[in-house]
């Protein structure tokens, strides 16, 4: 089984982010994508909007 994780703090997401998960998806069985919070940066949207 091909497993994937996608870390990262997508504030906001972008087109770009999205094209990487849906190439991604095809080729692997499983995506995790991280929602990570990085405390030195300002945020657009919280952790819990993000997910």
């Amino acid at each position: 089984m091909k497993i994937a994780v996608y870390p990262g703090s997508f504030d906001p997401i972008t087109n770009g982010h999205l094209n990487i998960i849906e190439r991604t998806i095809k080729i692997v069985d499983k995506l995790i994508v991280a929602v990570a919070v990085d405390s030195k940066k300002s945020t657009l949207f919280s952790a819990q909007e993000r997910t």
